[in-house]
């Protein structure tokens, strides 16, 4: 089978729900922008990026791990035991430190009066972290039916219980209070919690969805092999490092923000315009999730075939042609995106090219990283992402103080764009694989020059602005196509 059709039928089986799920979940940004004040939204913005870091360490590598080892070991169900009961053990032994430090920690970060904060996130991520080796086994086991339902029942959960608490509860106190105190309603909502039930709606959520996947977990039983664990922790410990590298280079701009601001500075108002800004990059960044989401099992797969290296680089081909594609849809039609968040949001627009740049560096890296995974090299790409980390607080204390949210832009951009060279030059040592670096420079120079084309199209009538900016996008593809052969390929097709 054609590895391509491969890939694209795993993204659209495992990775469609994903889209989906993420998606639908991207639409109550708008609803919490209209909701909340910048400052009230800056709260869920920073407690999010805490839940980022925290999933790294919760998770210490054991996805990969338990695909790299369960490919390879005819036992799978003994990798999955071990790998499903080391999590089991790690997140309830989490579970239990947070919630006899909460009190202390939660004053640590500035939410004295919110522990019940922390409580509910330390519930929430082990919950996820659990879920994720049944998640991956439902992948590895081709089980698309069962993973999409899990999946969308997750977040219908999520959105639902938003709503409930969000819209309907206080639309009925507003419309009748006195009917609302009689009902049994005023038993499930108090008005005090605010942006806490953003929180509650994703604890239910994630507990129903670990319900839900439990079959998976207790349908053998989950004897932890140690010498096997040893082993998938050897090669999983970088990784853990890789990944935990790489979410403080993704989250720590919104963690160290409202400590870097200078006096005089709403830091949670800024924070919560460059949170709901750093959304509105969502079309790329659910490109890039999804595709890394369907690609780790097929570096894997694909890595037996003997021409794998011309399937990585023609891959990393049609990547990045998606990508600048995504840029220009999103910046030639930005005045539609930006309707995306509520209006007080919007001053932040500048961050959004500057962060596409940085996804689509950080996707670059995701496609790089078949060189350290398939080689066991995985400490050289913790080193990486080290070093990416290092570069990101330097970066983040230096300019943070004097541009706010643009300068975290930048320093994500900045460290995306290291990362990628970085891990190409070592990667060419361990395992070369000879990408087509002239396409990627032509596609790039091409995105660049009809975005920069398209600012002669701001003073024109919306009409006139939008027909000229959909063809200078007709024209961005007209030009792929004709490169990828795509017209004689159907040519010879149709004959």
């Amino acid at each position: 089978m054609n590895p391509f059709k491969k890939l694209a039928g795993q993204t659209a089986i495992y990775g469609l729900p994903t889209i989906v799920a993420r998606l639908l979940n991207y639409l109550l940004v708008p609803l919490y922008t209209r909701l909340f004040q910048t400052a009230e939204y800056g709260v869920v913005t920073e407690l999010y990026a805490y839940v980022a870091v925290l999933f790294a360490i919760l998770t210490y590598g054991m996805e990969t791990s338990y695909f790299r080892f369960a490919t390879n070991n005819p036992d799978k169900q003994k990798v999955f035991a071990t790998t499903i009961g080391s999590l089991i053990f790690t997140s309830l032994l989490f579970v239990g430190i947070v919630f006899i430090a909460a009190p202390n920690l939660a004053g640590a970060i500035g939410y004295a009066s919110h522990p019940e904060y922390l409580k509910w996130f330390a519930l929430i991520l082990a919950a996820d972290a659990i879920s994720s080796i049944p998640y991956a086994q439902l992948r590895l086991e081709n089980r698309p039916i069962r993973f999409a339902m899990i999946k969308i029942t997750n977040i219908v959960v999520n959105i639902g219980l938003n709503l409930f608490f969000l819209i309907y509860i206080p639309a009925r106190i507003t419309h009748n209070p006195e009917l609302f105190e009689s009902s049994f309603l005023r038993h499930f909502y108090d008005p005090s919690i605010g942006v806490g039930y953003i929180f509650i709606s994703n604890l239910v959520a994630s507990v129903i969805t670990l319900l839900m996947l439990s079959p998976e977990i207790f349908r053998m039983k989950l004897k932890i092999d140690l010498h096997l664990l040893k082993k998938m922790l050897n090669y999983g410990w970088p990784l853990l490092i890789f990944s935990l590298a790489g979410i403080i280079n993704e989250t720590f701009d919104r963690v160290i923000m409202k400590y870097m601001l200078p006096p005089g500075v709403d830091a949670m108002a800024q924070l919560g315009i460059y949170g709901a800004c750093y959304k509105v990059s969502i079309l790329m960044t659910l490109f890039i999730q999804t595709y890394k989401y369907a690609v780790e099992p097929f570096f894997f797969e694909s890595s037996k075939n003997a021409d794998a290296k011309v399937t990585y680089a023609r891959l990393m081909n049609y990547f990045l042609i998606i990508c600048f594609l995504i840029y220009l849809a999103v910046m030639l039609f930005i005045d539609f995106v930006i309707l995306f968040i509520g209006e007080d949001f919007r001053e932040g627009a500048a961050v959004i090219p500057i962060l596409l740049w940085a996804n689509l560096f950080l996707g670059v890296f995701y496609n790089l990283s078949v060189w350290f995974k398939l080689t066991d090299k995985t400490r050289l790409g913790a080193l990486i992402s080290v070093l990416g980390a290092i570069l990101t607080l330097a970066l983040n204390i230096i300019l943070i103080p004097v541009f706010g949210y643009m300068g975290a832009a930048w320093a994500t951009f900045a460290c995306y764009a290291f990362m990628m060279i970085l891990s190409w030059l070592i990667g060419r040592k361990y395992y070369p694989v000879n990408y087509d670096l002239k396409s990627a420079g032509i596609y790039a120079l091409l995105t660049i020059t009809i975005y920069a084309l398209s600012y002669f199209t701001d003073n024109f009538q919306p009409g006139l602005k939008y027909t000229i900016n959909a063809i200078l996008i007709l024209i961005f593809l007209i030009i792929v196509a004709i490169r990828e052969g795509i017209p004689g390929k159907l040519f010879h097709k149709t004959i």
